[in-house]
């Protein structure tokens, strides 16, 4: 592993994904490679951000109660999860 992999690796787990790297446990490059695949696919869509007024960068709709009951979406492997509204 050459030298400015490492630096990049230590500063992406310790600035850009926290959350992420103090809750997994990674088994090798492929589980690796899978867990920021999903990460980065799930993080412009669900988390908020407060320069944006609490919206994701990719805006959702208001759905409302109308639509149906709140459910549970995992992401990340269950590390995140999201709310939606669905129909019954």
């Amino acid at each position: 592993m050459t030298r400015l992999l490492l630096a990049f690796l230590t500063w992406f787990s310790a600035f850009s994904a926290p959350d992420m790297t103090s809750y997994c446990i990674v088994l090798g490059e492929k589980h690796l490679r899978r867990i920021l695949c999903g990460y980065f696919e799930s993080y412009p869509e669900s988390r908020t951000h407060l320069s944006l007024g609490k919206d994701p960068p990719c805006t959702r709709a208001v759905q409302p109660p109308e639509v149906g009951a709140i459910v549970e979406i995992a992401e990340v492997g269950g590390l995140h999860h999201r709310y939606e509204r669905r129909a019954a």
